[in-house]
This record gives structure tokens, C-alpha cells and sequence, in this order.
């Protein structure tokens, strides 16, 4: 393993001979979220190449479940809704924000006019009925939990839809601003069926081209397109590049023209480099340890060991953690601590979804003692082969160590650790979530019985209830009282042991403008271009 430690930092940490203790509070640094061209005219055309730190799965917006998913699809499927700079859901393929009846049963959206798919069929509302049909339907939609209570959707007209409800649900509109509003061509779809993530068609700046697995995925600008006059290049390459050491060379080189998730090792020298520039952004998203509950591969019982089936143990995992420790020595202070799905900055956040839980190595350990488990407790910690995330599970080990913990680290490719989550697959998963403006989309389907990304296979009725009290209420503040609630419950639980939020950190070269990155962490470049040489 390449690790910037080196090989004496590393073997240290391993043996946990390195104290990790709180660093000064880092700088302030504000968000830059877009590259403006400034007084530069774009040159049209080109092919612009961007390094992926991972490979995305299958591009169909029904089941997917990457984040480097949403930067490919960015380009091609558009949403009905999208956030701003400011984090604000702004209509897209819709014409304004939905219409929402006084009971909140009734949903009704108006969708823009003169709209084609990559493939020439047009779009209204029964494209967006067929979409939203198939999200609620399909067999292994990871969309349905993001939806609700979902009774009938009609194309009331040919550029409007009705959805209507059993029970209000407010996260509908912010639902539509990710996956769950990706409209895909209904010609695609019965044409392709399940295989439609092969050839994803939607509407976008670009168009698929082709995959190349674990390599690249190509696109081309398509001239169907609504806004065709402002795009400015004539093919994007996303480039697999799990190795941020190369990433970086790469955006240095001039290889590549824009790097994603650039390591806190690298960002530094990256800002000081000469034709580079950064965009950086705080995320909606978490870092953390999933842990396997009951969720299995079919035919197999449920784990019985103590991490499991007691919630003592985990809670003693979660108390052995020194969070912001941890984000200060291993990132430098680029990252920040977490301990629950609501990130500080939303207008969702409460002291009780803001507060760090403690780090108390003697109380884990006494109840560790008090649970009759062995000391030192052995848990297999399954973690994405790269760079960062090896760092952290490797101080994360030497931490936990002393609060009578035995991490044994097991890397494997992103897409691998994926597949090993969706199958039940592990003990625990080192991994995180990109997130979403509403905080049902970061808590839901993960906590709620039978949601999508239940990767514990937990069933607790108080969440289940305090989570559809929360998506009913209509009352922000109301709704921000319910989630802080809801996080009181998941400390307890600890199904979850929520540690860090990471910073969107993108590289790109100076001559490229047009491009952004928000706080869902994905890299916008349907606008993207080359500047033209001259900037007299």
C-alpha cells in the first residue's frame, strides 16, 4: 500500500504508537463551488477528460447507489429538480417548484416545454409517470423508500403530472432534486428494460457513448439538447483513477483536465501548483462504520456475535472513538467530525443531531466487561482500498485499541465493498454517503425497516415512527425537533457509528471553466469548457 506516511509512519500507526491528540482548530476556508471563465471566452469544443476516484455501478438511476454514478449521469439525466450553490431546490425539467395542496395529499408539477431525450423521443409527463412508475415497482429500487407514500401518479396533461398520496410528505420535492427525479426515455426503457443501465438515455448536455469496465465511461454532446447553445465541449472521458497519488500527478501533467475527491495529503501542494486550481465544498454527507445487525446473504442466519446482538458493544465502539482526533492527524483538519446523518449546516440540524458523542476509553472498555465480551473484542472492518480511507481505518485501529477494540482491516475495490453491502457481506463497513438537502435522504432508507440501504438489517418501531412523523410534518422547525429525536434514538442503537463529513475537493486546470460542485458532492460539468488562449 502507497501510503504518503510512509513506511515508519505507517508501521507506528499500525502498532498505535502514535498519540492522537486534538490539533489546533483548523483555518476557515469558504466554499468555492464554481469556476467562472471571468473575462475569457470559452473555446468551443474539445475533449475534456476527468479522473474518477472510483468506478461508478450501473448507470440506471432506479437501482443505483454511487456517488460516482450521479457525476456521469449529471450529463446526461437530467432532474426534475436541483440544488443551487446556496443548497435551494431549483426546478430543472420542471417549470417551477411543485404545487402542493392544503392537505398535502396532492402534488402537481408543470414540466418546461420543448424538452427532446438523447434518443428523439419527447419529453411530457407521461415520460416522467413511466419514470416515477418504475422507480415505485421495479425489483431492487433503491428509489421507493425516497418516495413515500405514493398512491397514483397521472399525467393530468401533456406537461403536467399529479402524484398524489396516502399521508403528506414533505421530502418529496428535495427526493426529486437526486436520483429518484432522473426522467429516462420510456422508448429506452421498454426497449432495454433492466438492461437500460448498459444504455442509459435521458436528457443532457451529453449523450452515452460507451463503458469500458473499470477504465472509462465516454460521452458526446448531444444536439437534441434544450440548452445545446451553451455547451461548450464536444466529448467528456471519465477516466477510473482510484489512485489519488496519480490523480493528482495526472491533474499536474495536464493528463487530465479534472480530478475528483482530491486527498487532504495533496490539496495543499495542488492550491500552490502552477496552472491548477481547486474548487472545495463542505458535504450533506457522513463518513462512518456500518455495522451487520442481520442483514445477510439469502439462506444464512443472522450473526449472533455480541457486536450484533448487543448494544452495549456498540456503543462501547462508538465511545472508543476519539472523532475529531482522528479528522485532525489523519486530514490535516480538512475534514470534519460527525455523529449523526444531519450535517451542522443544515436548517435541519439541532443540538442533539450537532453534538459529538463522547470518546471515553475506560467506560467502552467496562462495557465491553459488562457485555461478556472478550477483550480484546476482534471486529473485521471492511474498507475501500483507497489511500485516505486506508490511513483512517488504520488510525482508527491503533485508536480503538486501548479501549480493548481489535480492528482487522480487510481493503477491497469500491465497487467490490458495494457489492459486499448489498449482499450482507461483513461484519463492519468503513464507508459514507455522499448525502441529501433533506435529511430523509440520509436517514430513511438506511434506519427504517425494510428501507434500501438497510445494510444492518435493523428493525426498531421508535425510528420507524419518529421517521414518518418527521417526512409528514410540514413545519420545518418541527421537523428538526423530530430528526434531533430520531438521532437520540440511533446513539443508542449505534447500527451506525457515524465518525467524519469530508470536503468536496476538486482539482481542475486553469484553462477550464464552467464546472461546480455543491454541497451533494457531485461534479457539474454539462457547462463545462476550455478557455480560449487569449485573455488580453
Amino acid at each position: 500500500m502507497a501510503l504518503t506516511l510512509g513506511a515508519a509512519g505507517a508501521a507506528a500507526l499500525m502498532s498505535g504508537c502514535i498519540p492522537l491528540q486534538p490539533l489546533e482548530d483548523p483555518p476557515q476556508r469558504p466554499d468555492r463551488t464554481d469556476a467562472t471563465p471571468g473575462a475569457r471566452p470559452f473555446r468551443e469544443g474539445g475533449h475534456l477528460v476527468m479522473a474518477l476516484s472510483s468506478e461508478p455501478d450501473k448507470l440506471d438511476p432506479t437501482t443505483s447507489s454511487s456517488l460516482y454514478t450521479r457525476y456521469v449521469m449529471q450529463t446526461m439525466c437530467e432532474k426534475l429538480y436541483d440544488i443551487s450553490a446556496e443548497g435551494e431546490i431549483v426546478p430543472m425539467l420542471a417549470a417551477a417548484l411543485p404545487e402542493i395542496s392544503a392537505d398535502g395529499l396532492t402534488v402537481e408539477i408543470a414540466l418546461r416545454e420543448g424538452v427532446t431525450f438523447s434518443d428523439a423521443t419527447p419529453f411530457d409527463a407521461e415520460a416522467v409517470r413511466i419514470t416515477l412508475e418504475r422507480h415505485l415497482t421495479l425489483e431492487g429500487s433503491a428509489r421507493v423508500g425516497e418516495l413515500g407514500p405514493i398512491t397514483a401518479v397521472e399525467a393530468v396533461e401533456p406537461l403536467r403530472v399529479r402524484v398524489t398520496f396516502e399521508s403528506p410528505f414533505a421530502p418529496f420535492t428535495a427526493a426529486l432534486a437526486d436520483r429518484a427525479g432522473m426522467i429516462m426515455s420510456p422508448t429506452a426503457l421498454e426497449e432495454r428494460g433492466e438492461d437500460f443501465g448498459n444504455h442509459p438515455v435521458g436528457v443532457g448536455a451529453f449523450r452515452f457513448v460507451r463503458r469500458v469496465p473499470q477504465t472509462s465511461i465516454e460521452v458526446e454532446a448531444d444536439p437534441l439538447y434544450y440548452d445545446a447553445e451553451n455547451v461548450h465541449l464536444d466529448r467528456i472521458t471519465y477516466r477510473i483513477m482510484s489512485d489519488a497519488n496519480i490523480r493528482a500527478a495526472n491533474i499536474q501533467s495536464g493528463d487530465v483536465h479534472v480530478a475528483d475527491t482530491i486527498s487532504p495529503q495533496d490539496i495543499e501542494t495542488l492550491e500552490a501548483a502552477a496552472q491548477v486550481r481547486t474548487l472545495q465544498v463542505g458535504s450533506l454527507g457522513y463518513q462512518g462504520l456500518t455495522i451487520n445487525m442481520g442483514h445477510v446473504p439469502e439462506g444464512q442466519e443472522p450473526p449472533t456475535t455480541p457486536l450484533a446482538t448487543d448494544a452495549r458493544v456498540r456503543r462501547a465502539l462508538s465511545l472508543a472513538v476519539d472523532r475529531e482526533a482522528l479528522v485532525n492527524t489523519v486530514f490535516n483538519g480538512w475534514y470534519t467530525a460527525a455523529g449523526s446523518p444531519i450535517s451542522p449546516d443544515s436548517p435541519f440540524a439541532t443540538e442533539a443531531s450537532s453534538s459529538l458523542p463522547a470518546h471515553d476509553p475506560q467506560a467502552a472498555r467496562a462495557l465491553l466487561e459488562e457485555a461478556g465480551a472478550p477483550i480484546p473484542y476482534p471486529v473485521r472492518v471492511t474498507v475501500t482500498n483507497t489511500q485516505d480511507s486506508l490511513r483512517y481505518a488504520q488510525a482508527l485501529q491503533a485508536q480503538v485499541k486501548d479501549s480493548g477494540f481489535a480492528l482487522e482491516i480487510l481493503p477491497m475495490e469500491y465497487t467490490a465493498v458495494l457489492d459486499a453491502q448489498d449482499r450482507g457481506d461483513f461484519e463492519a463497513v468503513l464507508l459514507g454517503w455522499s448525502g441529501r438537502v433533506d435529511p430523509h435522504g440520509n436517514m430513511y432508507s438506511f434506519w427504517s425497516t425494510g428501507g434500501g440501504n438497510n445494510y444492518p438489517g435493523l428493525s426498531d418501531p421508535e425510528i420507524d415512527a419518529l421517521l414518518v412523523e418527521a417526512a409528514q410534518a410540514t413545519d420545518p422547525a418541527a421537523r428538526a425537533e423530530i430528526y434531533g429525536e430520531a438521532v437520540t434514538r440511533m446513539q443508542e442503537i449505534d447500527a451506525f457509528v457515524y465518525l467524519y463529513r469530508q470536503r468536496s475537493l476538486t482539482a481542475h486546470r486553469e484553462d477550464v471553466a464552467g464546472l461546480s460542485v455543491y454541497a451533494d458532492g457531485v461534479v457539474h460539468l454539462s457547462h463545462a469548457g476550455f478557455l480560449d488562449g487569449d485573455d488580453s
